[in-house]
């Protein structure tokens, strides 16, 4: 004997209309995209400043206390070294080559053929090897410098720095930029050496100027002031990339990919950067250096 069938069927409900959605402007996404990137942009000025103010305080401290980590100093100055110097003399000499070239064109047209080793000798100084220096620094040694301290990052050893009581700025960071100081200042000279050698075996060697005239007009329109400028770029260049190579991987999250996107971020963010200081420090220099014949 079977038992009833005691089960309610469920009443159908009726049908809801779907509701109109309300439509965005057609400006809104790329207003609210801008103002997440603006803000961004503002987060990420104060934390460089905030790093940049720690790692020279702990630099001068610790060079004043006697607790300055000379070893690895002098290992992050050694791996600079190796890394950016062939590639720097390899960017030097097709730059003093196109200078050259370029320069020396425009002079023959004019009938100035005898202010050739002026124009190119204050170029590089001013221009050339401090932009070199700072291309180097922030393409090859900034990427490292973020690879390093994103990998860290990443595996947490720098929270483990931390739980140690150790600061990872005066660990890490400060070694690093006195590095990339030092190796920036002996960069710009390299540099700028082998830019103008180039420069005079291309024209004096063409035959389109002679050996003293060259010299002599570089002699008459180069000042010491013009050597002073490129070390002090070579300074302020190093001193950026470096900061932010070291931002970007110590900010780093999500793995190896995260760690790639870091070391991409920081090379673009120098650039960028470098580029407006060297503006700044440029127009600085030509208004209040007075420019003459020595």
């Amino acid at each position: 004997m079977t038992s009833p069938d005691l089960s309610i069927a469920a009443p159908e409900l009726p049908e809801v209309p779907d509701l109109p959605r309300r439509r965005r402007a057609p400006g809104s996404s790329v207003l609210g995209s801008m103002s997440n990137r603006f803000r961004a942009g503002i987060v990420t000025t104060g934390q460089l400043v905030t790093l940049a103010v720690g790692a020279t305080i702990a630099i001068v401290t610790d060079i004043a206390r006697g607790r300055f980590s000379w070893s690895e100093f002098l290992l992050q100055a050694w791996f600079m070294t190796r890394v950016s110097l062939l590639p720097t003399i390899l960017v030097a000499i097709p730059f003093g080559v196109i200078t050259s070239v370029q320069i020396g064109a425009v002079a023959a047209q004019i009938g100035a053929t005898s202010f050739s080793g002026a124009v190119n000798g204050i170029g590089v100084l001013r221009q050339g090897a401090p932009l070199v220096t700072s291309l180097m620094i922030a393409g090859a040694v900034g990427s490292a410098i973020t690879s390093d301290l994103g990998a860290r990052q990443v595996r947490e050893e720098i929270d483990a720095l931390k739980v140690m009581g150790i600061n990872p700025v005066q660990r890490l960071v400060a070694p690093r930029v006195v590095a990339a100081l030092v190796v920036a200042l002996l960069l710009t000279v390299i540099v700028a050496m082998t830019a103008m050698v180039t420069a005079f075996a291309m024209n004096v060697g063409g035959g389109t100027i002679s050996s003293g005239a060259y010299l002599d007009s570089f002699v008459s329109f180069s000042q010491p002031t013009d050597l002073f400028l490129a070390e002090f770029k070579a300074l302020v260049f190093g001193f950026i990339a470096t900061i932010v190579a070291a931002h970007k991987g110590l900010s780093a999250s999500g793995g190896p990919k995260g760690v790639a996107d870091a070391v991409n971020q920081a090379v673009v963010l120098s650039v960028i950067l470098l580029a407006l200081a060297n503006v700044v420090l440029t127009q600085a220099y030509v208004m209040l250096v007075p420019q003459g014949i020595a």
